[in-house]
């Protein structure tokens, strides 16, 4: 039996549906079923998920915003993941809704490849540098302000030597995986996926020396800010965090592991890249 965990996205109205397909497949595919616990009440037959330690592989049911999650969840565990997407983009996901059973059963023939994607390790450390939260990401870093109207000051050293200081509304610290999400909207460059590296790019820097700048995946990051009234925040991957304040550090390097996603024969990174945001300038007639 293939111990299969699914997580999804209340806010989509196909959710339900979605589960009861999952649900009628899985006993002619061998799957046993646990789902998250959010959303176990929608759908009767499946085992509530405890833990993510025994999961063999993990379907998410929503947008790139709800793989992301999944991902976290496993927190390192390298378990391929089946992104469905339900929303409109999905650059992340395996397959659309509506390819959802074919994609099920080609998982369980074996017909697919588990795509390894770097994910980064972050913690924030207190004034006496004892660390006091600690995330795992599979898109971004970001440190960035509140809700004040003022360029904040980042100090940014890579394995203990100075890269910048930094005047700007904050920083991307991010995978190639995250190249296409806000490190692009920033100004970042497009990484493929298996160079492996990690993205620094400012947000809004208030200088015309400072570029994104694309790092090798041995370095560590350390960001600090100047001691000031105000406090910043971390993001991670746009969901979770912490706030930020002058004096702490924000260490951001390679994880340990890698989060595999399920890729099917037919489908490449460029393809994704020119069908979902429209890359390679203006199509030809």
């Amino acid at each position: 039996m293939i111990r299969l965990g699914v997580v999804g996205h209340r806010g989509y109205e196909r959710l339900p549906d979605m589960l009861r397909v999952v649900l009628r497949l899985a006993p002619e595919l061998g799957f046993d079923v646990y789902c998250e616990p959010d959303i176990h009440d929608l759908v009767s037959g499946a085992s509530k998920m405890a833990s993510p330690e025994h999961l063999d592989a993990l379907v998410t049911l929503g947008g790139d915003g709800t793989l992301l999650r999944g991902a976290r969840l496993l927190a390192g565990r390298e378990v391929p993941i089946i992104g469905v997407n339900l929303g409109r983009l999905g650059f992340l996901t395996s397959c659309g809704g509506d390819e959802m059973e074919e994609a099920l059963r080609r998982f369980a023939r074996g017909e697919y490849r588990a795509e390894a994607r770097m994910a980064l390790a972050a913690r924030a450390l207190d004034r006496t540098g004892a660390e006091r939260r600690r995330w795992h990401a599979l898109n971004d870093v970001v440190l960035h302000k509140g809700g004040f109207a003022r360029v904040v000051r980042l100090a940014v050293e890579s394995n203990g030597e100075a890269v910048a200081a930094y005047a700007a509304d904050g920083i991307v610290m991010c995978t190639p995986t995250g190249s296409t999400a806000y490190s692009l909207s920033a100004g970042g460059p497009i990484v493929e996926p298996t160079v492996e590296s990690i993205i620094l790019t400012p947000i809004s820097p208030h200088t015309l020396a400072i570029r994104p700048l694309v790092l090798p995946p041995t370095a560590t990051l350390s960001v600090t800010t100047e001691v000031g009234p105000e406090e910043l925040l971390v993001t991670i991957d746009g969901q979770v965090g912490t706030t930020f304040a002058g004096g702490e550090v924000l260490e951001v390097k390679r994880a340990g592991r890698s989060v595999l996603i399920v890729r099917f024969p037919g489908t490449t990174y460029f393809s994704r890249l020119r069908h979902k945001l429209g890359w390679g300038g203006v199509p030809q007639a």
